[in-house]
């Protein structure tokens, strides 16, 4: 049973992986990203390793991809323009 639940972790953290590197839009490459990190703690937590995954959850599935939608949310709010039309 334990080798099967490590098998269907792996499977999801690929699929999930995958989902992220074929995503084009940051924002959306963001949340798939929590995702990856949801299931990245899922996968220590099956391997018995319960203080990285809750580092993971912390940090791969929060910190970082809220982060990155900040930077996103930055960069799209510079690139409008103003209200003369100019950048």
């Amino acid at each position: 049973m334990s080798d099967a639940l490590i098998v269907v972790t792996l499977l999801l953290v690929a699929a999930s992986a995958t989902a992220a590197v074929v995503q084009r839009d940051p924002a959306r490459q963001a949340l798939v990203l929590s995702v990856l990190g949801v299931v990245l703690a899922a996968l220590f937590t099956v391997l018995q390793a319960p203080d990285v995954g809750l580092s993971q959850l912390a940090v791969g599935a929060a910190l970082t991809p809220l982060l990155i939608m900040l930077s996103v949310r930055r960069i799209r709010r510079r690139r409008t323009p103003d209200e003369d039309g100019t950048r």
